[in-house]
């Protein structure tokens, strides 16, 4: 059996509601593809060599457009809203996720890492820990094959 990888392609910015529910779909989906990978590891009377209907597809992330202004370390969230950058964070940290942002859109909104900031002359980098500035042909990689786009 086929499993269908799951990309999100995140596009509203970190203020929008869609982002967060981008985010709360990130956690469940993965929240179940550990208690299922659990499960499976946990049975030892199953041959998981040939069982891969129990095995859930990874799961791919791409920040785009406005949604890369999550990957910015300065943005500022007041005390009584949750600050979604540290939430993805913390999601990448547990479940060793890359998330990757589109270079290009990033730095025109004034997101850069140490190495794109050297190379465009700029001040100072600010991208968050755990983002990943890339090009868009990572997003082209992730959509090859047998992929789920779903857009927030």
């Amino acid at each position: 059996m086929t499993t269908t990888t799951p990309l999100l392609l995140i596009t509203a910015d970190p203020s929008h509601p869609l982002a967060y529910l981008a985010l709360r779909y990130a956690r469940t989906y993965l929240a179940n593809t550990d208690t299922n990978n659990n499960d499976t590891n946990n049975n030892d009377e199953t041959d998981n060599s040939d069982n891969n209907e129990n095995v859930p597809a990874p799961l791919n992330i791409f920040f785009y457009a406005d949604a890369a202004n999550t990957a910015n370390r300065l943005r500022w969230q007041s005390a009584d809203q949750m600050n979604i950058t540290q939430e993805w964070q913390k999601l990448a940290e547990q479940y060793q996720l890359t998330l990757p942002v589109c270079v290009s859109t990033a730095l025109s909104r004034g997101i850069s890492d140490s190495e794109n900031s050297t190379r465009h002359q700029l001040d100072s980098e600010n991208l968050a820990a755990s983002f990943k500035l890339v090009g868009l042909s990572e997003l082209a990689m992730m959509m090859q094959g047998n992929c789920r786009l779903l857009q927030f």
